[in-house]
């Protein structure tokens, strides 16, 4: 629980700095990154490229930037990406792409809890004819976040790449949360970054680090997307000081995301006991919970303010309460907020 006393549930990106992070910001050894020559941001880029099995990595302030600049390169302006119709690139970054881009999106339903199959995949990339849209990427998010944080296995996202390989098409891994995944499936991330010709992560969710995502790829990808980060206006300086904290995360956050989940099953059946069928328990594989209020009496906006009364913030996604378990919060927190959720149904005549 954090020192304002709220048990903050609102995202995993909330997570405060840990006294090793701290110390190794403040004694970071740093350079011009715009230069190429902060020896930490190297050390960090050549660490997660290694991780990933990847040619090279670029360290970037946000995954949305990631995919920004990971679309614009395989997929680029005039094309279309095909992603699942929830995707974090379809959706919030729909504008961005548009501007940046010239990328259109072709959704697919993806079932359950926004998994697409290889199939799908093959019928979205098929090309039509006398259509001018040609499709020049395929972008896969795992976890997948407004699904419930669920988990693509290894080998789909394999059958999903076989279908690329054979079409011509590019695979994108919009793998912000890609450690959770790899925490419930036992997988290294590179044998997931494997399938795709570039991923990203997020340094800044479970992993706990301030700030900072990861695009990894191939050499001539990292060399374009290097270019295109000064062409978005992120060519930053001495950015040691906060990958010395990534470092920090990609040591110690992966071992404990396990940690995170049990916590979110915890989250999930206290709130099931309490408000029946309002949760999808089976979509509860990693840190994320969902709970849908449609039924309840009661609208989003009063559950939110109620439920910031007691002590306990969430943030409103996709028409359900969304609450994100992270290093900040325990077992403890999670009961409290479990508690609080109890008094709120309560106060709005629920049994």
């Amino acid at each position: 629980m954090a020192d304002s006393g709220y048990v903050d549930l609102r995202s995993d990106t909330v997570t405060r700095p840990t006294p090793a992070m701290r110390r190794a910001m403040a004694d970071a050894e740093v350079g011009d990154d715009l230069f190429g020559d902060d020896p930490t941001v190297i050390a960090l880029q050549e660490q997660a490229a290694a991780l990933t099995g990847k040619q090279a990595a670029l360290y970037l302030p946000t995954g949305t930037l990631c995919n920004q600049i990971a679309m614009h390169v395989l997929a680029g302006p005039g094309h279309v990406v095909v992603c699942e119709q929830t995707a974090h690139v379809g959706t919030h970054e729909l504008i961005s792409s548009a501007m940046l881009s010239s990328i259109t999106f072709r959704t697919i339903a993806g079932r359950p809890h926004g998994l697409l199959t290889a199939a799908q995949v093959a019928a979205a990339v098929e090309p039509v004819p006398y259509d001018p849209a040609v499709v020049g990427l395929v972008a896969v998010e795992n976890t997948h976040q407004v699904g419930g944080g669920t988990v693509m296995p290894v080998d789909t996202l394999a059958e999903i790449a076989a279908v690329c390989a054979a079409r011509g098409v590019p695979l994108y891994l919009d793998g912000a949360r890609i450690f959770n995944a790899c925490a419930v499936t036992g997988a290294p991330v590179s044998q997931y970054a494997a399938q795709a010709e570039a991923v990203m992560f997020c340094l800044s969710k479970g992993l706990g680090a301030p700030i900072g995502s990861i695009l990894a790829g191939d050499a001539a990808f990292i060399e374009e997307a290097l270019r295109l980060k000064i062409l978005f206006g992120a060519g930053w300086r001495q950015a040691g000081i906060m990958a010395a904290a990534g470092l920090i995360a990609l040591a110690d956050g992966p071992g404990r995301l396990a940690e995170d989940h049990e916590n979110a099953r915890r989250l999930a059946e206290g709130i099931a006991a309490i408000l029946p069928g309002h949760v999808d328990l089976a979509a509860v594989q990693t840190n994320i919970v969902f709970v849908d209020v449609a039924g309840t009496g009661q609208p989003l906006d009063a559950w939110s303010a109620a439920l910031a009364g007691e002590g306990v913030l969430v943030t409103i996604v996709a028409g359900k309460l969304r609450m994100l378990t992270h290093s900040d919060v325990d077992a403890k927190d999670i009961d409290a907020a479990v508690a609080a959720i109890r008094r709120v149904a309560a106060k709005f005549g629920l049994p």
